[in-house]
């Protein structure tokens, strides 16, 4: 079953189990994707519907940090029950050794040397961690082995 086929199957069971904030994270989600279907006129595989999904799971925790720091605690956890929804989406996140393994393998691979070299060692790593690993860490894991070099 395709992730969007599982999705839409997700809005229909809360529905019916009439879960409001479930159907609500699950419909902002359906109507993400449906934008971006209808901006780049193309049909989204798992890998698109990964990367909306991705996007949403940025902005949410963008927003929890901004709550907190504003004390809106009620505002905040809606945002996380609503991560809570989407992170239901992404596929098995990958462990930190898996991930120093691919690095490691991406900077022997490009030959890196020095900091000025991530940008090719980043390209290398990215398809293989999408979905899978948060890019920010990723990228401090990569600076560190490079300025380490």
């Amino acid at each position: 079953m395709s992730l969007k086929t599982r999705i839409n199957e997700d809005m229909k069971a809360a529905m019916k189990a009439r879960e409001s904030a479930r159907l609500a994270a699950i419909r902002l989600l359906m109507a993400a994707m449906k934008q971006k279907e209808v901006d780049e006129r193309i049909e989204l595989d798992d890998a698109s519907v990964v990367a909306v999904i991705e996007k949403m799971l940025k902005q949410r925790k963008d927003s929890i940090t901004q709550y907190e720091a504003a004390k809106r605690q009620d505002l905040a956890d809606a945002e996380k029950f609503e991560v809570e929804v989407l992170s239901a989406y992404m596929p098995q996140a990958l462990g930190a050794a898996e991930i120093e393994a691919i690095v490691a393998t991406a900077i022997a691979e490009s030959g890196a040397k020095a900091p000025a070299d991530m940008g090719k060692v980043i390209a290398l790593v990215k398809p293989k961690v999408a979905g899978r690993a948060d890019m920010g860490e990723v990228s401090k894991l990569v600076k560190a082995k490079l300025s380490a070099a």
